[in-house]
């Protein structure tokens, strides 16, 4: 063991990356459908070997790989953002106003009850409302402090230990509460209300096994019979028969001729046609009126499928049926809707906003022409934009150092990290007027938030793993039920100011809370218990408010207790 305990002190990057995969092992471990998730793991497992030993911490490479993490963050909510400011949005984004706000008096109120230094303080507050990012931002604060270095060091590992004995109850009890406690609390079914909030935007479930989500979308041949409906109709009239079901005649073979269908074509009786369509449709609709026929030929249209970012206007803000009335949107059929890293259910009623990713599927010309004209194709890159990355980092780092707030007679600088935060959602932004200005592929934001999140979570967990116990010791059992405390309160306030207030839909309300809380597993909570991907219309909104915010309360806590 006194071998083991010199390698880890001689090799701290080596216990860094243990702490990591023990951590994603531990919070990968489920309890009831629960699970701790790798950030918080990797703090308990950082604690965990810092019983053994006491492993140097750098610093630097904690702040390095903290703005990484933030900088990914802001990257990847900055195309929804300000869109979340507008339109039915501004309810979201009212309400993880509210939770975030409640959150943080509620901390500060319980901290100075409690008498809490700064960091048992950042710790509350980053455990209670499950966020980890505060912790960073926290740290930050702290190291700025007028103290000597011993004070700033303690203080630095207290806000590690808080929040591992706050985090459980927060994921926990949001994931409780919005799925459970909130619906009992507002008197309503989950189920029926996420029903009828689907009827309300056009969403129809189908049945199990009725179609296939990865054949959503079909071609097949039909022959024209001497008395069918469309014969001796154009293809723009024979198309115009069933205008909500947005059928689209591809082509038609007469005779031994295969003719594109112009929208002057005329249908006649023996013809072969090509019809496109959802698969359900054209069972229910098409092979009802016609005689399906086996033509390989004629069905060897070129088909493409394309995800596209939204960033012209001209779709932005309209609803999916508006949108599909477009001359240009004829046989172009809309496959999914991503928002933020979210799926959103898609419907006649729903909106496509601008930072949406919406993946299309039809003929190869058709679906290049309508791409343009709703914005750009996200082709796969590998190429990251460095220049922009670390000039943004840098600017928003010293715009951070710069930037001072007035709060309640103290001047908080907003910090390097909440700077740097600020300036992934500047890029983040921008990309989606100017698509080619910082581009960071997928697989790079990913890695920037999920590793650089967890070593910095898992290096803080070395550092308070030595006085991990002797804090517990020193703050006793009051920090844990004050930590429930400032769970539950936000999402109390949150609950019937959105619906009391705000007049909230209470399914978006409950995906609301769960964003404000940045909890996705509370979101998908409530869509499990409902039955329905609806609360994800709420969800998306709140998030990036709740990042925003919580990251940044970090700072203010701090700042407070200091003082």
């Amino acid at each position: 063991m006194a071998w083991f305990e010199q390698f880890l002190v001689k090799y701290p990057e080596l216990a860094v990356f243990a702490a990591i995969s023990i951590g994603y092992l531990i919070g990968g471990i489920k309890f009831g459908g629960f699970s701790l998730g790798p950030v918080t793991g990797s703090l308990f497992a950082g604690i965990l070997i810092g019983q053994f030993a006491e492993v140097p911490v750098s610093s630097t490479a904690k702040s390095f790989l903290f703005l990484l993490f933030l900088f990914g963050i802001g990257y990847s909510v900055g195309p929804q953002f300000l869109q979340a400011l507008k339109r039915d949005g501004m309810k979201p984004v009212l309400l993880a106003v509210v939770v975030c706000v409640t959150g943080l008096l509620t901390a500060i109120v319980v901290a100075k009850t409690l008498g809490l230094d700064p960091g048992f303080s950042a710790g509350l507050l980053s455990g209670s409302l499950t966020e980890s990012p505060a912790m960073g931002t926290a740290t930050e604060a702290i190291n700025a402090l007028p103290l000597p270095e011993a004070d700033r060091a303690r203080f630095v590992a207290h806000i590690a230990v808080a929040d591992a004995v706050c985090y459980i109850f927060g994921a926990v009890g949001v994931i409780l509460f919005c799925s459970v406690v909130g619906p009992k609390l507002l008197g309503i079914d989950l189920a029926a209300e996420a029903l009828k909030l689907e009827q309300e935007l056009g969403i129809k479930r189908v049945a199990a096994g009725v179609s296939s989500a990865w054949h959503r979308f079909e071609l097949r041949a039909y022959l024209i019979a001497e008395n069918a409906p469309v014969a001796g109709l154009s293809v723009k009239d024979a198309e115009s028969t069933f205008p909500e079901q947005r059928l689209f005649i591809q082509r038609v073979r007469r005779g031994g001729a295969i003719l594109e269908a112009a929208p002057e074509l005329v249908i006649k009786p023996g013809d072969v046609v090509a019809v496109s369509g959802r698969r359900e449709t054209l069972v229910e609709v098409i092979e009802q009126r016609a005689e399906e026929v086996e033509d390989p030929e004629l069905l060897d249209v070129p088909v493409s499928i394309l995800d596209v970012l939204v960033t012209h206007p001209d779709p932005s803000g309209r609803s999916i049926e508006d949108v599909s009335k477009e001359s240009w949107a004829r046989s172009v059929y809309l496959r999914s809707i991503t928002r933020g890293g979210q799926d959103i259910p898609f419907a006649p009623g729903i909106t496509i906003e601008r930072g949406d990713i919406v993946r299309l599927v039809g003929p190869e010309a058709v679906v290049s022409r309508a791409a343009e004209r709703i914005g750009v194709v996200v082709a796969p890159t590998t190429a990251t934009d460095f220049f922009v990355l670390g000039l943004a980092i840098f600017l928003g780092g010293l715009v951070g150092v710069l930037v001072t707030i007035p709060i309640a007679g103290m001047r908080i600088s907003l910090s390097t990290s909440v700077g740097t935060l600020l300036a992934g959602l500047v890029v983040g932004h921008l990309r989606t007027r100017f698509p080619l200005f910082g581009r960071i592929p997928d697989a790079a934001v990913s890695l920037m938030t999920a590793l650089g999140l967890a070593a910095f979570v898992a290096m803080t967990g070395l550092h308070a793993g030595p006085v991990f116990v002797s804090a517990i010791a020193e703050v006793g059992v009051g920090l844990l039920f004050g930590g429930m405390i400032v769970t539950l309160m936000p999402m109390i306030v949150g609950l019937y100011v959105g619906r009391y207030l705000l007049r909230m839909n209470p399914i978006l309300l409950l995906g609301g809370l769960a964003g404000a809380q940045t909890m996705t597993a509370g979101m998908a909570a409530v869509q499990e218990r409902s039955g329905s991907p609806v609360a994800v219309l709420g969800y998306t909104p709140a998030v990036p408010i709740g990042h925003i915010l919580l990251t940044t309360w970090g700072t203010v806590i701090v700042g407070v207790m200091a003082n």
